[in-house]
């Protein structure tokens, strides 16, 4: 039987830009699950669900921690409702499950809101709400 090598003379494990994209757009679908209540009107099936870019700045060392990537987030909200606690869950979690399931710090998550979705209008129909 060959004896065990550490991991760190094992190899590289390399963490693709759009895998960790898709953690962090699966993280925002958790996050604003979460908070049904605040959100009066569900974005439309189709187009609606959080999207987002990564880049990986440093990838995680032979440890499985330490690397860095950069997240961008986009979502789509019902309104009216808590459009910054939301906002801020997303980057919550985000970061949290980025760190968890590839090992990377996301300091910085940009969450952007594409779109506002009112309980006002139903359907295509385009207005203004006051």
């Amino acid at each position: 039987m060959e004896p065990v090598l550490p991991a760190a003379e094992r190899g590289a494990t390399k963490i693709a830009d759009r895998v960790v994209a898709k953690l962090a757009a699966q993280a925002a679908r958790e996050a604003l699950r979460a908070h049904d209540g605040t959100r009066p009107w569900p974005p439309p099936p189709r187009g609606g669900a959080p999207h987002a870019t990564a880049v990986v700045r440093r990838p995680p060392g032979p440890d499985g921690t330490g690397g860095l990537a950069g997240v961008r987030v986009a979502v789509e909200l019902g309104y009216p409702s808590d459009i910054g606690a939301q906002c801020g869950e997303v980057r919550r979690l985000v970061a949290l499950r980025i760190q968890e399931l590839a090992g990377m710090e996301a300091p910085d998550v940009a969450v952007t809101v594409e779109r506002l979705h009112s309980a006002h209008f139903t359907g295509d129909a385009s207005g203004r709400v006051q």
